[in-house]
């Protein structure tokens, strides 16, 4: 594997956790915490999203061989999954709905559902995990997968510390059109997914024209 593919990797990892959609999110459901309860609630969630993104990535394709999915179906099934968030992101579905959830949720401490599961490590993320690890083709490459999912959280942690100043800066609408363009990103990778999968079952040739 090249740089490239570590690239994607960030990219699709970014794309699907979405740090800068977030922040605000984040903000909303610490509203009234002290300083340090917010950073310790911050910490929770993404250390119990980065052990469970690491076991689906390390065990996703022995459970899949168990049950007997081919990787190229996953990728493909993937691939389809990925897409429906994109078009979430696109239409505003996924921040309505992120929404509703900060508003309704009452939870004292909400680390664990609904910062940590499932929108760190939700379908999305377990799924793509799942995927670039697939991808990788020797345990040192693997091992990269897992430094780039870190990585990503270590970003997402950047945003939580920092979510007061990003919703200054942003605002709402400067939010909104972060996460269109991220859905866009989402989507042509997502394609490539299917694509891949594809080509891996030899339902279309190894190389593209052009």
């Amino acid at each position: 594997m090249d740089l490239t593919f570590y690239i994607s990797a960030f990219v699709a990892l970014f794309v699907i956790i979405d740090p800068i959609g977030l922040a605000p999110l984040f903000l909303a459901m610490t509203h009234g915490a002290k300083k340090a309860e917010r950073r310790a609630i911050g910490r929770r969630a993404i250390l119990l999203a980065f052990f469970l993104l690491t076991l689906f990535g390390l065990l996703g394709d022995a459970v899949l061989g168990f049950i007997g999915i081919s990787i190229s179906a996953f990728r493909i099934a993937g691939g389809i999954l990925l897409f429906l968030t994109a078009l979430d992101m696109l239409f505003e579905r996924r921040t309505k709905r992120r929404d509703h959830t900060a508003e309704e949720e009452e939870r004292p401490d909400p680390s664990v559902f609904p910062l940590a599961i499932p929108l760190l490590a939700g379908p999305g993320a377990i799924t793509t995990m799942i995927l670039l690890v697939g991808q990788a083709g020797s345990p040192v490459e693997a091992a990269g997968v897992f430094l780039v999912m870190a990585l990503v959280l270590s970003v997402v942690a950047v945003m939580f510390r920092s979510a007061s100043l990003l919703e200054r800066a942003l605002g709402r609408t400067g939010t909104v059109v972060a996460t269109r363009l991220l859905g866009m990103l989402l989507a042509a990778l997502s394609v490539q997914f299917v694509l891949d999968g594809l080509r891996g079952a030899g339902m279309i040739a190894g190389t593209a024209a052009g």
